[in-house]
């Protein structure tokens, strides 16, 4: 794969600054419906929201240099394991006894959606079309090149 730019990288540098206000956000609306502990629970929600976009960028840009396999296999790989880490990290919470795997997961889904639409606005926008994967015949040739 041959890139002039990281697309993933741009999109975690534009996505990154909503984060704080918007667990800041959630603080507020956990704690005015219920309590601190709700409060802090959205919060940390969202944070692991917004630490999965950033992790999400570095695997795919890191794979992006290695091969379109690779990068298709971190597509979807990253996911499921992402996930996994999602739900590990919200029963490790639920130990604790202020915190509320009702209002996480409340944070969570919509923080997630939010994040989404906003990425395939970037990318509408024309975020990432610097993308260009060679036919494997133009792979062959570079490689003979060298």
């Amino acid at each position: 794969m041959t890139r002039n730019a990281e697309p993933e990288r741009a999109i975690v540098r534009r996505v990154i600054p909503f984060g704080p206000p918007a667990a800041l956000v959630a603080l507020l609306a956990g704690w005015l419906a219920a309590s601190w502990g709700t409060g802090w629970s959205a919060a940390l929600g969202v944070v692991v929201v917004v630490a999965n976009a950033a992790a999400n960028a570095l695997i795919l840009s890191q794979a992006a240099r290695i091969s379109l396999t690779a990068y298709s296999a971190a597509v979807m790989g990253g996911f499921v394991i992402r996930l996994g880490v999602i739900v590990a990290i919200m029963f490790a919470l639920n130990r604790l006894d202020w915190f509320s795997p009702l209002a996480f997961g409340l944070a969570v889904a919509p923080a997630t959606v939010l994040l989404l639409a906003y990425e395939m606005k970037l990318v509408a926008g024309g975020l990432g079309q610097e993308l260009q994967i060679p036919t494997p015949d133009l792979q062959r040739t570079r490689k003979e090149a060298t």
